[in-house]
């Protein structure tokens, strides 16, 4: 049926095809995630208080970026916190955020 063989190159074409094919239905799966994890935060927001418990993001945060946030360095705790966790800047930015809240208060 076919009579010739596909060469060095094809399979480099077909690997950027299907590379380029993920990685655009990535992006689709992401709100997904971010909604059903919104929705196990809640719970778990409901279940802390009705337990009478509090969360304190200070007790989890990784080492330095809590005192990257009591001496104002944003930026520094949000890399920091990203090199520890390997969350993404949003997820960082939305933790140290939090950790300043608490900071002060």
């Amino acid at each position: 049926m076919f009579d010739t063989a596909l060469e060095f190159w094809d399979y480099v074409w077909i690997l950027v095809i299907v590379a380029l094919a993920v990685s655009g239905l990535s992006r689709y799966l992401k709100p997904r995630e971010r909604a059903r994890l919104a929705r196990l935060e809640a719970k778990v927001d409901l279940l802390l208080k009705q337990a009478g418990l509090a969360y304190d993001a200070r007790a989890i945060a990784p080492a330095g970026v809590l005192e990257a946030v009591r001496q104002g360095r944003k930026i520094e705790a949000i890399k920091l916190y990203r090199e520890a966790t390997r969350a993404d800047l949003q997820e960082a930015k939305d933790f140290v955020e939090e950790l300043q809240a608490s900071v002060r208060s």
